[in-house]
This record gives C-alpha cells, structure tokens and sequence, in this order.
C-alpha cells in the first residue's frame, strides 16, 4: 500500500487554513489532523497552441510540444487542465487549425505513453462565424476526451471587442496587418458570422446537448447574451465582459469563469470589466488561467489579499473545487478525506506564491 504523510504544513481547505498533517493512501486523502492548496483544475488554457505554433511559420514537433506544454501547467500546480483547442480563426486556415487533429492525437498519445505529469482532458473552442465550426465540431465530439464545449464570437464590434479600436490593436498588431489588410479581415468576418454564425450555433449545441458534454458560452456582454446562453443549456459563463452581464450570468445559476491574467494585472486588455471587480461583488466562482499558466497559483493570492472580502480558502476553490464541480468532476479539488490527493506545496517568497511540489492521485509529479 502506497502512503504519503505531508506534516507540518499550512493546509487550505475549502473552509478553513489549518495547521496539520495531510495523510494519502493509495492515491486518495485518507486523513486530515487538524501545502497550501488542493490541486488546480484548469478549464480554459490556450497554452497548448503556444507550443505548436512558438512563432508564425514554426510548427514543433508535435510530442515535445505537448510535453512541454504539460509540463509547464504541472509546474504551475495544474493536475487537471482542459486543454482549449479552437476550432475556427478569424484569419482563415492557420496554424492553429493546421495543427488541430495532430494536438488532438498528440495528447492522445502522450497519455497512452504515459508521458505526461498533469490529467489532460479537451474544451472544444467553437468559433461560430467560421463557416467549418459545425463540421470539426462533429468531427471531434464524440472523442471521450473532450469534456467542454465554448461556444465564442470574436466578430468586432460586440462582445469581447465592443469597441472596435481594441480589436484593431490586438490582431492588427498581433499578424503584423497593414490598415487595407485589417479593414478586408473586418469585412470578411463580419460577413461570415452574418452567414454561418446562428446556424453553427445551433447545431454545436444540439450535439453537445446529445452527448451529455458541458456547455459555456464566451464574452457575453448584454442580458441578451446569457438569456441565449441559458435556453441552450450553458452552466458556465466564461469571461463577461460587464456588470450587467455576469449578473445575470448569477441571477440564472451559471458558474462566471473569469481569467487568471486579469486578476493578476489587475485588468483586461480588451479593455472590458476588470475581474477583480466582480469577485469584489461576488460574481466569480472560477478562475481560469487563460493564457498564462502561472496565473493560477497567483490570482487566489491576489485576491486574498485585495480586501474584497475574500479569504485564501475562498480564493483557491475557485481553481480547485470549484471549476471541478462546474464539470461534473467531484473526485477532486478539495482537500477531504476520501477525494483524489491532487496537492500543491507552495511557498511565498516576498509575497510571491511559489509552487515547490505537486502531486496527482499521491504521486508526485513536481
């Protein structure tokens, strides 16, 4: 019988900080005598992409990208992550799309192997205004690895990009476009979320209905949004771009994810509500670390410390037990007997959160 014995430690339930011991028999909590938090489950990270596609015109090979990948959300505390792969661009046939079925079989593979430290599961990233959204959707949805579905729509000028100015900095700048080529990738998206965004939306959604998957919708920014949301089933609202809408996201029951980089710089770079702002009102139940894995370990910190009203226990549910929960996980992400022993120790050093140690299912994986 396999056994771990954590003492001396500073123990963040999901209630209290105590100081105790931990105790892990076979790969679950058998015991707690009165470190820091459970393991973080990750539900959007974009991270993967990154290491595929490092720079524009570069393609790595495809196990050492997703090694490296898992090894850096591990490192970051993550023992549970979604890897997010998106299924549209805005810019037509990218590397992101080139690379969408080798990422798939890269991670199948990997775990297969054994190769990788952190469990990997797959969030489907629906772009709905791209005309093959539906069609890849299909492709994929059936694979027992895909467990999140996200129905988004980067079209300028409403939701994520309300002012199109914003947009305009972040992908003219990002793909080096000149003013005649920007203002084409406006025309075109525009024209194709007229075409096929209601229709990709509504079939992405029957078939994830059909096959019992977790819906969230994206960058809702009006009532409007989270009223359709929420008559086509979605439990998660990702990232609200305003008040208005993670209210109402509340008022129907839906779980607010909010992005860990947000929280840690204290603001979006969109240029839509800070995160902080609505875990100050009670209006965030997950954090995600979107496009930085550290930003999990260091968000529930800030937070902590903000005076917001919420406590280092408070704080870290929102990359443990809560984002479990949200889909269906409840093996993990508390620190209780009888759960699965996915435990980060992490040691603050000048008011920084280190993370020292990971372990999944009692095994140490950092």
């Amino acid at each position: 019988m396999s056994e771990l014995v954590l003492t001396n430690a500073r123990v963040v339930t999901e209630d209290a900080v105590i100081d105790g011991t931990v105790c892990v028999r076979e790969g679950r909590i058998s015991d707690i005598s009165e470190g820091r938090s459970a393991g973080f489950v990750e539900l959007h990270t974009d991270n993967l992409e990154k290491h595929f596609s490092p720079r524009p015109g570069v393609e790595w090979p495809v196990i050492a990208a997703v090694v490296a990948h898992d090894a850096q959300v591990a490192a970051a505390g993550i023992t549970t992550v979604f890897d997010a792969v998106a299924l549209g661009d805005l810019l037509g046939v990218t590397a992101r799309l080139r690379n969408l079925q080798k990422m798939v079989a890269a991670i199948r593979n990997a775990l297969s192997s054994d190769a990788l430290r952190a469990e990997h599961l797959l969030h489907l990233r629906c772009e709905v205004s791209d005309p093959h959204c539906a069609a890849t959707f299909s492709a994929l949805a059936s694979d027992p690895l895909v467990r999140l579905v996200s129905v988004m729509d980067h079209t300028p000028g409403q939701r994520q990009f309300v002012k199109v100015e914003k947009y305009k900095l972040y992908y003219q700048k990002k793909y080096g476009l000149t003013d005649d080529e920007f203002a084409e990738l406006v025309r075109r998206q525009t024209a194709q979320q007229k075409l096929h965004a209601e229709p990709n939306r509504r079939n992405v959604v029957a078939e994830a209905k059909g096959r019992g998957l977790a819906l969230a919708s994206h960058d809702d920014a009006t009532e409007a949004h989270v009223a359709e949301a929420v008559d086509d089933g979605m439990t998660i609202a990702e990232f609200p771009t305003t008040l208005d809408a993670a209210r109402a996201a509340q008022r129907h029951g839906m779980a607010i994810l909010v992005g860990g980089p947000n929280i840690v710089l204290g603001g979006s770079h969109s240029g839509n509500i800070a995160a902080a702002d609505l875990a100050a009102q009670k209006l965030v139940q997950v954090v995600s670390s979107d496009y930085v894995p550290a930003s999990m370990v260091q968000a529930p910190f800030v937070l902590a410390k903000g005076n917001i009203g919420i406590d280092l226990p408070g704080a870290v549910k929102l990359v443990s037990a809560n984002p479990a929960r949200a889909v269906g996980l409840a093996d993990r992400g508390a620190i209780k007997q009888g759960l699965r022993a996915d435990l980060v120790r992490v040691r603050e050093v000048d008011g920084f959160p280190i993370v020292r140690t990971v372990w999944r299912e009692g095994q140490r994986i950092v």
